[in-house]
């Protein structure tokens, strides 16, 4: 850009000259007069005042809590500030921001004249910048260069040395004036106000500072803040000059003097008091939560990732986005601090964070669908990694509920579940009998290895002795039996167990499981074994239906949702609907007693593969399954009761062919038994509901009310094993593998 030239310095300096006289001359009008003439100029048009003026619409933080609305999980923002209101402002920080930046605030009507001939005069005289701007012309401008609604032209504009510019800012400033009290001027100045290193406003600048609430400021605190506004960069402690900073700090102690707000005595004891800062980091994103948090990362993920989903945010993702950095809303949220620290006390138990294995861990309220706890041995963060571990310690990748390229994990025998549903809902009975062979034919094609007969899918039980036999639905589970559950899904139809997985909230994120869902579902043969990769979070809100007597609700991970006006957002209300009959949940529940040691109502239960759980909950209600998928590469277990249901999945989430081994499946089983513990702690006991007889039916042996049986410990392979999958080489469909 070219330097202006000795004529055109001139011409400015006649411009700026002609201005200060008329400026001059303007001040020594009577008031009433001058007011006269900017009341019919301005006043008139106050209706016509952009909306960011009239209802101020400024950058907030948005926070959010867990489930207690007090302990904060994190904030977002863009711009890091968040309203209060002049009451929670310390008197004498009201009283140094008018003393060092507007002394005459509350003897002008928002242009001070005086104050602006002196300005030009200066200016246009010595060459050095004085401002001729009031605090309600420094608001106007703030407001219009900040407002989310206005375009980055506007914005910009707002901050143009033109003339033009100028003038609107008076008259915006006047109209204001006219209708505005000074108090709610110097409360909307304070709330917008930049102060340096991040922070907008005076109470994100009172918490970065000096760790407080700006009705806690002291007289000295208060003149530093004061005097950061004028050159908020420069004059920072933190970021920028502290000799700099102390020195506008007397200046605005000496200017509270002449205004009379303290008393000379005052002004000396607090120039003689020290910096003494208190800085404290404003937390902004998912991955500022708190290293001793470390699963609130990913529920804050998630939560981040439905709230980019609500409508009620914005019509597109930008503007959703844009809501929850900006928009200043305060979330309350489903998470359950005592419950998550269990759960992550749980994994952690398990793999500790440097392992390379994974147990993902969710628990689901049934019948809203509320998140209370996602857990996972890793720290939800972007640092790095070790040579050779790509994503542990450090990760931020959604292994609790997938999404974001993780399509999750096999998750074994916990699927039988649904072809025990369709069953039950096709009319058979818990009674419903097959003599399970150690071997069943199926007329899915197979490979040529020891899963195959004659060609023929041909899965096996893992232990013939213990499983093998006549049995029905409830023993069929407890023991989980995979011959009787092949065969029982032969007989409802592979589809419609497939669909109740998904009427239950299974998602099919990977794309082969997805496409055998959609165009092959009633050839998908070893659904039932659990061969589609499910995650934590889906498999514990789809047990959650079950517990909620067939009622599904959406994953939900808020309570409340309240923007900056009081005004509830309607987002927090749990979406549920009827999906199953009641009484085939409950009858489904019923069998679900015995894998976990119970009794159900019928006293057909003679065996289950996580009995520990009735020990550890000492006798307390409560449901579940267990879940080995081919050669223990994971294991899985899900609990439920009628106010919680917990999965989690012991795995790998790098590498499939990591097999985690059987070994681990009591720990799993352990850690999700120790949730519900917790949940269900100080919580009066819940008992199942028994179903009809219509979905008992007549059993064909006696009732036999013989003690629970254990699984043996010495299988050689997990009770629940699906049969081992044909020669890797293979080229034949996963369905047609049955891998379990």
């Amino acid at each position: 850009m070219a330097s202006p030239t000795p004529l055109s310095r001139l011409f400015t300096v006649l411009l700026t000259g002609v201005l200060a006289g008329l400026v001059l001359a303007v001040a020594v009008l009577p008031v009433n007069l001058v007011f006269g003439f900017a009341a019919q100029a301005a006043l008139g048009n106050y209706a016509a005042l952009p909306d960011a003026l009239r209802t101020p619409a400024t950058p907030q933080r948005s926070y959010l809590y867990a489930n207690d609305g007090k302990t904060l999980i994190t904030t977002f923002y863009d711009v890091n500030r968040t309203d209060v209101p002049l009451a929670e402002i310390a008197p004498v920080m009201r009283q140094a921001i008018v003393a060092a930046e507007d002394r005459r605030f509350y003897h002008h009507g928002g242009v001070d004249l005086r104050g602006m001939a002196r300005a030009l005069v200066s200016n246009a005289t010595s060459g050095t910048e004085q401002g001729g701007s009031t605090l309600t012309m420094q608001y106007v401008r703030n407001v219009l260069k900040t407002d989310p609604n206005r375009t980055a032209e506007e914005r910009a504009a707002a901050t143009a040395p033109t003339v033009g510019r100028k003038i609107q800012e008076i008259r915006y400033a006047n109209a204001l004036e006219q209708r505005l009290g000074k108090d709610e001027i110097l409360n909307r100045y304070l709330n917008i106000a930049y102060f340096g290193s991040g922070a907008y406003g005076i109470a994100a600048a009172s918490q970065r500072y000096f760790s407080k609430a700006p009705a806690d400021l002291t007289l000295a605190e208060a003149a530093l803040l004061a005097g950061l506004v004028q050159a908020p960069e420069a004059y920072s402690p933190i970021d920028g000059d502290a000799d700099a900073a102390l020195t506008r700090r007397a200046y605005v102690l000496d200017a509270m003097v002449a205004t009379g707000a303290i008393t000379a005595e005052q002004a000396t004891r607090a120039k003689a008091e020290k910096l003494k800062l208190d800085p404290s980091d404003q937390a902004n994103g998912c991955a500022a939560t708190a290293s001793s948090r470390d699963g609130w990362g990913f529920f804050c993920d998630y939560l981040r990732r439905w709230w980019l989903e609500q409508p009620a945010f914005g019509d597109t993702v930008a503007e959703r986005e844009q809501a929850l950095r900006r928009g200043g809303y305060s979330v309350v949220t489903t998470l359950d601090p005592q419950l998550q620290k269990t759960a992550q006390q749980q994994a952690t138990g398990i793999y500790g964070y440097d392992n390379k294995r994974a147990v993902p861990i969710a628990a689901v309220e049934p019948g809203t669908g509320r998140i209370l706890a996602m857990a996972v041995n890793r720290h939800y963060s972007l640092d790095d990694n070790p040579d050779g571990q790509v994503n542990y310690p450090n990760t931020v990748n959604p292994l609790i509920s997938g999404g974001g390229g993780v399509a999750g994990y096999q998750a074994g025998s916990t699927f039988k579940l649904f072809t025990m549903l369709a069953a039950l809902e096709s009319g058979r009975t818990l009674s419903t009998g097959f003599d399970a062979p150690t071997r069943l034919p199926t007329r899915y094609a197979a490979g040529t290895d020891d899963s195959s007969c004659n060609g023929q899918w041909c899965p096996a039980n893992a232990n013939p002795q213990w499983m093998n036999g006549y049995r029905m639905m409830w023993d069929g589970f407890g023991r989980s039996v995979n011959t009787y559950f092949v065969w029982l899904a032969e007989q409802v139809g592979q589809d419609k167990v497939v669909e109740m997985a998904q009427r239950l909230g299974i998602t099919f994120r990977a794309e082969a499981d997805a496409r055998f869902a959609q165009d092959n579902a009633a050839n998908w043969g070893a659904f039932t074994l659990g061969v589609s990769a499910t995650t934590p979070l889906d498999l514990a809100n789809a047990y959650a239906t079950v517990a909620a007597e067939g009622t599904y609700c959406a994953p939900l991970p808020v309570v409340s949702v309240t923007a900056p006006d009081g005004q509830r957002v309607p987002v927090g209300d749990p979406s549920c609907r009827q999906v199953l009959d009641p009484d085939v949940a409950r009858a489904a529940t019923d069998a679900a007693r015995c894998p976990v040691g119970q009794q159900s109502a019928f006293g057909q239960c003679n065996g289950g593969t996580a009995t520990a759980v009735n020990r550890i909950l000492e006798g307390r209600p409560v449901a579940g399954k267990t879940g080995s998928s081919e050669r223990a590469a994971t294991e899985t277990f899900v609990g439920f009761t009628p106010q919680v249901a917990v999965a989690g999945i012991a795995a790998n989430p790098d590498d499939p062919t990591d097999l985690v081994g059987s070994a681990v499946q009591a720990r799993v089983i352990e850690a999700v038994a120790r949730i519900i513990g917790t949940a269900i702690d100080g919580e009066p006991a819940e008992s199942f509901t028994a179903p009809s007889r219509a979905l008992v039916g007549d059993p064909r042996r006696p009732v036999e009310r013989r003690p629970i049986e254990r699984a043996p410990s010495t299988a050689p392979r997990s009770p629940d094993t699906a049969p081992r999958s044909p020669d890797p080489e293979s080229d034949l469909p996963r369905w047609l593998q049955g891998r379990g």
